[in-house]
């Protein structure tokens, strides 16, 4: 299945939790139960924003974007990561609110059950589109599954909250576990913005695949080629590394360019998916990058 497929599948998913989640507020009166289902409507609208940026991340490179546009996933990302911020303040206000007019709850039973189903579709989805994620290394599709995650979290800790209602007949523990959630769902939404923002950063690879990179290029050096200057970066699925090959300046430029073709293919057969951009130069040669910066 590809990733726009899971990602349609979570707006049906939303949808039917989103449906479930409200009909157990309905029937319980409960806000810690209201702040599940607004949590859900925050899973719909990143579902299908992420769709969205999915989309555009898949189209060719033109003149305008000329390396693509990968990073679109950063911002579906980055979206839903506000999108949780603003559930987790609005839950908060119905929370605080309720502490003034406390509620009795009521058919807590059939409440909880709807609440264990919609958890059920929540985390079966997740694991999957997790799994799915980490084999494509979609930020969309992460920041979507983690987003599912913390669902399932909410609601666990909501029918935790309904059942200690239930048994003590405090009433204000009600808000007071909507309010915990809350918490814990801002939380997440931070993380989902800093990774975001940090993946716009033109952020290095990983360290595992630049072990192989360097791997790689070590199979190539010896007294007549050496390579620096190695930086990489990530773009939503794309890797890309720029770097420095330095040869005998008495080789034919043939016979240098048929060494360059050796070393991409053997890094793009080492890391799948990666961008090779190999600048040659002679033995005797540095490139200056370490001259003073422009003042600002």
């Amino acid at each position: 299945m590809q990733i726009a497929s899971y990602l349609r599948l979570s707006i049906a998913v939303a949808i039917v939790t989103i449906a479930l989640k409200t009909a157990a507020w309905w029937l319980t009166d409960s806000v810690g139960l209201l702040s599940d289902a607004v949590e859900s409507l925050v899973n719909l609208a990143g579902a299908i924003f992420a769709l969205m940026m999915v989309t555009v991340a898949a189209q060719p490179p033109d003149e305008d974007h000329p390396y693509g546009h990968h990073k679109a996933e950063y911002f579906s990302s980055g979206f839903e990561g506000v999108l949780i911020l603003v559930a987790a303040l609005a839950i908060i206000w119905a929370a605080v609110h309720r502490f003034g007019d406390p509620q009795p709850l009521t058919a807590v039973g059939l409440g909880i059950t709807l609440s264990v189903l919609s958890s059920v579709l929540n985390g079966a989805l997740a694991w999957a589109m997790l799994r799915k994620a980490r084999e494509h290394r979609s930020m969309a599709l992460e920041g979507d599954a983690r987003h599912l995650i913390t669902d399932v979290w909410t609601s666990a800790g909501v029918i935790v909250g309904l059942l200690a209602v239930q048994a003590t007949g405090w009433l204000w523990l009600d808000p007071v576990i909507a309010i915990l959630l809350a918490l814990n769902i801002a939380r997440e939404g931070v993380l989902l913005v800093w990774a975001s923002a940090d993946g716009l950063m033109d952020q290095a690879l990983e360290p595992d695949v630049r072990a192989q990179i360097d791997t790689t290029l070590d199979g190539f050096r010896h007294n007549a080629i050496r390579f620096d200057h190695v930086v990489t970066r990530r773009a939503g699925q794309r890797r890309f590394v720029d770097m420095h090959m330095h040869m005998p300046a008495a080789w034919s430029l043939g016979r240098a360019a048929a060494v360059r073709k050796s070393v991409e293919q053997a890094l793009m057969s080492a890391v799948p998916g990666l961008r090779a951009s190999i600048q040659l130069l002679p033995m005797d040669a540095e490139a200056h990058f370490d001259d003073p910066q422009d003042p600002l």
